[in-house]
């Protein structure tokens, strides 16, 4: 079997010609890959069409190489793309998987250079999904090429899953979900599955669930001259948010494990849009409505949130006179015409986050791996959420997850990624391989 040292040098470092070159191919499709449904709906195929041009070579589809590839598609022109490489003992493997290949949107216009194609500054590769995702999908095909190319005699199973459609769940059973479903993921569940989808080059072992909800509030149109004759909706709407608040931070209030995970906030619940259906300056209006979301850490239940939520706006409507108002005239009930405001509280699909095994093998080897590369390890959690990861930990995987793009462009206007920390990632990716090989 091949030694870490050995294992090592024949896998090398990252070339960069050929990362860059492959880089270029799938920027260029950046445009076609911009996944917001209805309007913009991904071609994956044609990221997974260059993929295939860079493996092709080194599998058994051509007797090139020992790469097995299995492109699986259940929407037309939206594949996945499984690729393996074949260890000598039967159950051990480890897989990278998460690097997706579709895009956020992008608008020229907001941008100092063209998001659909690479450009270069030095050691900045700039273009939409250099950081999120197709920089990785580059990255790890550069790493499955090279096994196809040297065969190093591995125990392990080494399988790269590039996956369709994670940036957006308007539509599903194209991906990842899809594929979990039809068991094409089993065997994974026997080693260490790394979700290469995050950033900073650090092990990240916590993320958030979201629940975004919008709350809908009727009141009484009436002329502002007569303030005593309305309801008033968007005064309404300030002081119910603020109850339910308050009540969401009693009973989700910061949780211990939050600390040893190194999460940077606690649980939130806040608004982030507003809208009403317009009126005069003169008018007090009718009706508005508060939406926003609940980024909540993983110790705790999605559904008991949820079902709180609706607890606390039916307790509100039931007991809306008693709620503070803003004035001598400001109220929320109008007994003599038998009005009274109400709030309705709904949902959007809502998803959880994930606390990482952090006594698990595959986090020890992603943490001594990222040490000896990058220099010191330092695993973060953040309540941005990552989808589809909680679903595969609650389906028996060992899922640990990592990045090598950039936070700070993570879809942003001017997205870009350095080749030095690309570099970085394959080194740790080489270095996860030897250690498991132990």
């Amino acid at each position: 079997m091949a030694t870490t040292t050995n294992l090592l040098a024949t896998l090398g470092d990252l070339e960069r010609d050929s990362f860059v070159s492959l880089l270029s191919k799938l920027i260029g499709e950046s445009k076609h890959v911009q996944n917001n449904p209805p309007e913009l709906i991904p071609e994956e195929d044609r990221v997974v069409k260059h993929v295939l041009d860079a493996l092709l070579p080194f599998s058994t589809a051509t007797g090139g190489g020992p790469l097995l590839l299995n492109h699986v598609t259940y929407l037309p022109r939206r594949g996945n793309l499984i690729v393996e490489y074949p260890g000598t003992v039967p159950g051990k493997i480890l897989s990278f998987v998460g690097c997706h290949m579709d895009v956020v949107t992008a608008n020229p216009n907001d941008w100092d250079f063209d998001p659909f194609s690479l450009s270069i500054d030095g050691d900045k590769l700039r273009g939409r999904g250099t950081t999120d995702c197709l920089g990785h999908v580059a990255l790890v095909t550069q790493l499955m090429r090279r096994l196809g190319e040297t065969k190093p005699n591995l125990k392990s199973t080494v399988v790269a899953v590039f996956i369709a459609n994670e940036e957006n769940s308007a539509i599903t059973g194209v991906g990842v979900d899809a594929l979990v479903k039809d068991g094409l993921l089993n065997k994974l569940k026997e080693g260490p599955l790394f979700w290469i989808d995050t950033a900073d080059k650090q092990p990240c072992v916590g993320t958030g669930g979201m629940i975004p909800w919008k709350l809908h509030v009727t009141g009484k149109l009436f002329h502002s001259g007569l303030a005593h004759k309305a309801i008033n909706p968007l005064e309404l709407a300030m002081d119910a948010l603020k109850e339910i608040q308050l009540r969401f931070y009693r009973d989700f209030p910061p949780h211990p494990q939050e600390q040893v995970y190194g999460f940077a906030t606690p649980s939130t619940m806040k608004p982030t849009q507003w809208s009403y259906p317009g009126g005069g300056i003169n008018q007090i209006p009718g009706e508005c409505t508060i939406s926003g979301d609940v980024r909540l850490t993983p110790f705790y239940n999605v559904k008991d949130v949820i079902k709180k939520l609706q607890e606390y706006v039916d307790d509100i409507n039931e007991n809306v006179q008693k709620l503070e108002t803003r004035g001598p005239v400001s109220k929320y009930v109008l007994p003599d015409e038998n009005i009274r405001g109400s709030l309705t509280l709904t949902f959007d699909e809502a998803m959880s986050g994930v606390a990482c095994d952090l006594n698990s093998r595959g986090f020890h080897v992603l943490c001594k791996a990222t040490e000896e590369v990058v220099g010191h390890v330092k695993p973060y959690s953040i309540t941005g959420s990552l989808p589809l990861i909680r679903e595969l930990q609650e389906e028996g995987f060992d899922v640990q997850t990592s990045g090598y793009g950039l936070m700070a462009t993570y879809h942003a206007k001017n997205e870009y990624c350095l080749f030095t920390d690309m570099s970085q990632g394959y080194r740790v990716f080489t270095r996860i391989i030897s250690q498991l090989e132990d």
